[in-house]
């Protein structure tokens, strides 16, 4: 006799639910302790779902696209016991109908929803999904291009349309050409609370001039000696240094708005917004900050940055911020005007592009042009928290620490 176990998305997640995206396993195979099974993309990361325990997965519940709320069932495993073999503990009914080769293709729960609610028959789609399998994407999509094709004066068959049917393009006009790109779940989320921070909070943007001359000085002392320890020493790493002696002087800035009072933190955790290309952007937190040397910034923010751009960041890597940093200028952008506030900190960094600039420079008491290493520096603040004089100041002590960096 043998045990079957369930599968289930974690009941603590990012986000009020995931969707599936990926399936790592099929039916039948063998996975041991730890094997990632399926990726779950949250509103923030995507996470692997390991295998709990030895055995065979026997179910798949939940197939790409579909809604897993914390809890729910993605699937189930089968442990042997014993005295048994895994294969003969896998009766046909613990196998889900659809999801074997030889059965007829599974649809999902969404997309059979989709299917009454359309009256569209998933069968005629060519699906985009693993393996071809339609997805609730592509019911979505179809349905659009139906409704565009019986609004038009001489409608094409649906059939063909919907034969011709991909994630990636759907006709939308009769006078161009263009695709339809379903947004995924990072996408509406960060559209969603940047959306909100704006409508929340009056925002206000200060902008000052840095010079880098004394940390890239520092740096170049070394990064050397730091990359033999596999520590990469990045400006990022100066700058969550900086922010927090800037708190020391202005720890307003590190803080939460309150409808009653203002929450002001005592450890100042810095998120350290990341790009991950076309698929959006995350801010992992480095902890505690105001406790950690330069040295211990850096190899944090070197793990936090390979987790983000390998899919391995964990929900907790994102919780708990106080402030955040945007060094946009490694993009190649000067200034970006408003960087909006990360709700519900109070303030959030922006760091430009940096680039040599011709400055005023006095030198024993003579004005001198100089060429020196330059980026615009931003703070942009909730007014309810903070007024221009705090800004300034947290800035003002910003920019002195950078400068006035020891060798």
């Amino acid at each position: 006799m043998a045990n079957s176990i369930e599968i289930t998305a974690p009941i603590e997640q990012e986000g009020t639910k995931a969707i599936v995206r990926n399936w790592l396993k099929q039916i039948g195979d063998h996975v041991k302790e730890g094997d990632a099974l399926v990726e779950l993309e949250t509103d923030k990361v995507t996470q692997e779902i390991s295998a709990p325990c030895d055995g065979i997965l026997s179910e798949i519940a939940m197939a790409d696209g579909d809604d897993a709320m914390p809890g729910a069932m993605l699937g189930r495993m089968i442990v042997p016991a014993n005295g048994t073999t895994a294969e003969a503990s896998i009766a046909p009914t613990q196998v889900q109908p659809g999801l074997t080769v030889a059965n007829t293709p599974y649809y999902s729960p969404a997309v059979r929803r989709a299917a009454m609610e359309y009256g569209i028959d998933p069968a005629t789609l060519m699906g985009s999904g693993k393996g071809g399998r339609v997805t609730r994407a592509d019911m979505e999509n179809a349905h659009r291009a139906d409704t565009a094709v019986l609004s038009q004066p001489q409608p094409q068959p649906v059939v063909a349309e919907r034969s011709a049917m991909t994630v990636k393009s759907s006709p939308a006009s009769t006078d161009g050409r263009s695709r339809i790109v379903p947004h995924s779940a990072m996408r509406l989320s960060i559209a969603k609370h940047m959306a909100q921070s704006l409508a929340t909070a009056p925002q206000v943007t200060a902008i000052f001039e840095a010079d880098f001359t004394a940390i890239m000085r520092h740096r170049a002392t070394h990064k050397e000696r730091l990359k033999s320890q596999g520590i990469s020493l990045s400006y990022t790493a100066y700058f969550v240094a900086a922010s927090v002696a800037a708190m020391r002087v202005v720890p307003e800035v590190n803080s939460q708005w309150h409808d009653e009072s203002l929450e002001i933190f005592e450890d100042v955790n810095i998120g350290i917004g990341i790009a991950l290309g076309d698929k959006g952007l995350v801010a992992p937190v480095i902890r505690q900050a105001q406790a950690l040397s330069l040295e211990e910034i850096a190899a944090d923010l070197q793990d936090l940055t390979s987790r983000a751009r390998s899919n391995a960041l964990k929900n907790d890597d994102l919780k708990d911020g106080t402030f955040t940093i945007s060094n946009h200028g490694v993009s190649g952008s000067l200034l970006a005007s408003p960087i909006i506030i990360n709700q519900p900190q109070s303030a959030i960094l922006g760091v430009g592009k940096l680039e040599k600039r011709v400055v005023v420079r006095e030198v024993d008491g003579v004005d001198a042009i100089q060429i020196r290493p330059m980026a615009y520096i931003s703070l942009t603040i909730d007014h309810r928290s903070l007024d221009g004089h705090q800004t300034n100041s947290w800035l003002t002590e910003f920019v002195r620490t950078l400068e006035s960096w020891p060798h």
